[in-house]
């Protein structure tokens, strides 16, 4: 495989430079290009800088790459990542490009400008070096037409979706003499190396994500229009209860910019004169009027929502389009999108929203209906198979699924006679198909191929395992209302969870000790992992609200000892366990991973115990392993331990979670020897790699008997300064009394400093902090508007 080390970015505008820092995310070494400024700035004259100077030639670049530490959400995984983009100017750096085995052009989208850059490029490319452009809509062929033959064989276009460290979607698109070693070799590194989702678009105008995703939206505002709608009702419909995020329509719009907007749609419009509905694409006179006044979205604090503040509260507002003025937002409710509320699955959704008999019904219905027949028709034009569009919509907008897979959930002959009966075209070749996706008899999935007219094999990426695609071949060796055990292959299993939001429940917690019982006795090592949205949200409160509510504190000291005897089942195992966690990883979720031999995180890893949020402390063991993990610190740096228990006595307290898996190792809960994979598709197997390399010459850990309790006086400290902080009015008496129980855990009870303490004597503090908060009402309070709303309560 071709290697790639060195990569230079062309342009260190927001997109450059947020391209730069994921590069770096990465561990690639980056170079950062932008033009010479014309004159010097204010702040440059006053310092007595000369335009000679470096720091003024190299002013924008430094600009971009200075703005990555302001940014939010942070482009960078690690601030310390800047340390390896290098800056510089295309004047006097061009030269520097020879040392480069990727270029990527990230300049303004003008054809004419992005040709006359290349033309001072390519003379200083090393040979076989990959120059790519980040372009959005502009013809990768008109861009080649000025570059060499030579240079053309590594010419495409690599347009990375905004933020890139947060957006999976990237989209290749060769130009006709691209070789097509290059565009797999730069599509299996990207996929690899920067965790992209890797579509294959065609030399069309906008691709295929933005193609698709913007004729939605507009097609969205004509039927908003005609049905007398607001921009709040189609919201409530175009999002979650319709498969598409909760930023909807709408808020997408404002997210990316009203006038972006109208760019790409102004695009499709003059580059697609044979397009049947072209039409759509013409920009509704009141969103250039809202350009016109400066209502472009997030970036001008206003759009197709403002917030303000009203009599000290913040208040919502959206833009009434027939009045140009912003009316208060309603929160509008609909029998058909209620009635979807608790369901999880996409497909069923979107069945029984379209199947219901109220406005938001007919809205969701005619809304898709017209969005999939136009998907349908773009086949092979922008794309040669469902699966890459589908994909596209779903790393690019963030759709639950993609068209072709609500095709299917809908049904195809179903969604035909419908859209008959309404008195719409349908093509020929869509009333043909029974399916666009299916399980052959021998459990492989495959796709219909609609050029080739027959199914062909859905194949998945070199080491990626779909849990899903796995069940239906090799089929469950274990299987629960909430959780599976899967044979992965090679003697490992894995413990999956699919409860709701995949809650550790009951039900999990038993399936941990046979998916350990028959990892032990029927293999090498177990993995612990999914592939759902989140890996998992933590312990299930709603069945600790019911205990409570009952007063029920012997069932709830059952649950805390079946929660720890879990996690120590996963500690104590004879083989090898790995956790893969991913995404939300909360609370509960947080003490599995904790337990496990390694950890194999996936980047976008938001790990912590956040217990407190609901006025509880970590009892599954959580809070007695960084007692332990403080203990094994001071003792093998032979240092007090007190700076390390007031460290996790912090992340416990304030329910602090990481914002990438990078921040983990600091947080003491990943270690040297756990692992980040950049690629969520080969969590799984990277995971399951990871349990094969340990169960090589694995060594079963054992009860740690001796752990040197950090002692009361370490816990007078911590009680000292919550002391200060509720006299100083930061902390409430509960939230003090809160954090005390805490301390006296987690520095091993009223001992004194040094002494011998175990694991099982932690978990008995555990369990009794636990129980002891469980008593105070206001726990009660927060736990219910936990549930309720979704967020903390602090009282």
């Amino acid at each position: 495989m071709r290697q790639i080390n060195r990569v230079a970015v062309l342009g260190a505008g927001v997109m450059g430079a947020t391209i730069a820092a994921h590069l770096a995310n990465a561990g690639l070494d980056v170079l950062l290009l932008d033009m010479v400024p014309k004159e010097l700035s204010g702040e440059e004259e006053a310092r007595g800088l000369s335009p000679e100077m470096p720091q003024v030639r190299n002013r924008i670049a430094a600009t971009g790459l200075a703005g990555l530490l302001k940014m939010k959400p942070a482009p960078l995984y690690l601030k310390e990542y800047t340390s390896q983009i290098e800056i510089g100017n295309f004047d006097d750096d061009l030269p520097r490009l020879k040392d480069c085995d990727w270029v990527i052009e990230v300049v303004i989208e003008h054809l004419p400008i992005k040709q006359s850059l290349f033309e001072k490029v390519v003379p200083h490319l090393k040979p076989g070096a990959i120059l790519s452009t980040n372009t959005s809509g502009l013809s990768v062929n008109a861009m080649a037409e000025g570059l060499s033959p030579e240079v053309r064989k590594n010419f495409l276009v690599t347009h990375f979706f905004n933020p890139p460290r947060y957006m999976r979607l990237l989209e290749i698109v060769p130009c006709r003499e691209t070789a097509p070693a290059v565009v797999d070799d730069l599509a299996a590194f990207i996929s690899r190396r920067l965790g992209k989702g890797i579509v294959h678009a065609k030399d069309t105008a906008n691709f295929i994500a933005n193609r698709i995703g913007v004729y939605a939206i507009y097609k969205g505002i004509e039927h908003m229009v005609a049905m007398g709608m607001t921009v709040e009702e189609v919201d409530a419909i175009a999002g979650p209860a319709t498969g598409r995020p909760k930023s909807a329509a709408f808020r997408t719009a404002d997210l990316v910019g009203i006038d972006t907007l109208i760019h790409v749609g102004n695009n499709s419009y003059q580059l697609l004169p044979d397009d049947e509905e072209r039409e759509v694409f013409k920009v509704p006179a009141f969103m250039a009027e809202m350009v016109d006044k400066g209502l472009l979205g997030n970036k001008s604090k206003a759009g197709f929502y403002r917030k303000q503040q009203v009599d000290g509260k913040r208040q919502i507002f959206y833009y009434d389009y027939t009045s140009g003025e912003f009316k208060p937002a309603e929160k509008p409710k609909f029998a058909s999108i209620a009635a979807v509320k608790m369901i999880d699955d996409p497909a069923q959704k979107i069945r029984m929203v379209t199947e219901g008999q109220d406005k938001a019904a007919e809205y969701a219905w005619k809304t898709l209906r017209d969005t999939l027949l136009y998907t349908f028709n773009r086949i092979p034009e922008i794309a040669d198979d469902v699966v890459n569009v589908d994909n596209a919509m779903k790393w690019g907008f963030n759709w639950e699924i993609g068209p072709f897979e609500m095709f299917d959930a809908l049904g195809v002959d179903n969604f035909v006679k419908r859209a008959e009966s309404d008195g719409v075209i349908v093509p020929e070749a869509l009333k043909k198909i029974k399916s666009f996706y299916r399980f052959n008899e021998s459990g492989q999935k495959e796709f219909f191929d609609l050029e080739a007219n027959e199914y062909r094999p859905y194949q998945l990426n070199p080491g990626q395992i779909n849990l899903q695609i796995l069940k239906k071949s090799q089929g469950v060796v274990e299987k629960s209302s909430g959780s599976s055990v899967v044979d992965l292959g090679d003697g490992v299993f894995c413990l999956e969870f699919h409860s709701k939001m995949n809650a550790v429940t009951g039900d999990i917690l038993a399936m941990t000790h046979k998916a350990i019982k028959r990892a032990e006795t029927e293999g090498v090592g177990l993995v612990i992992g999914n592939q759902g949205v989140n890996f998992s949200v933590g312990a299930n409160l709603m069945l600790l609200a019911v205990a409570l509510a009952e007063g029920a504190y012997e069932d709830i000291n059952m649950m805390v000892r079946a929660f720890q005897k879990a996690t120590m089942a996963i500690k104590l195992a004879k083989v090898p366990v790995v956790a893969a966690p991913f995404n939300m990883t909360l609370g509960g979720a947080s003490e599995y991973c904790l337990h496990a031999t390694a950890i194999n995180a996936y980047a976008e890893t938001y790990m912590g115990m956040v217990e407190v949020g609901v006025g509880l402390l970590p009892a599954g063991g959580g809070t007695k392993e960084m007692c332990l993990r403080a203990a094994e610190l001071a003792t093998r740096h032979d240092t007090d331990v007190t700076p390390f228990i007031f460290k996790y006595f912090k992340q416990i307290g304030m329910a602090k979670f990481s914002m990438g898996a990078a921040e983990l190792f600091d947080m003491g809960y990943m270690r040297t020897g756990d692992s980040v994979s950049m690629d969520i598709d080969r969590l799984i197997s990277d995971a399951k790699q990871k349990v094969l390399a340990l169960s090589v010459n694995y060594r079963p850990k054992r009860p740690v008997q001796n752990i040197p309790a950090p002692g009361r006086s370490v816990a007078a400290s911590i009680k000292s300064q919550l002391w200060n902080l509720q006299m100083g009015g930061f902390a409430s008496e509960y939230d003090a009394e809160i954090g005390s129980i805490i301390a006296s855990i987690i520095c091993g009870g009223d001992v004194p400093a040094g002494l011998p303490v175990s694991e099982d004597y932690l978990l008995q503090l555990e369990r009794e902090g636990f129980l002891k908060l469980c008593g105070n009402k206001k726990t009660a309070q927060r736990i219910q508007h936990m549930l309720k709303t979704g967020k903390p309560l602090r009282n």
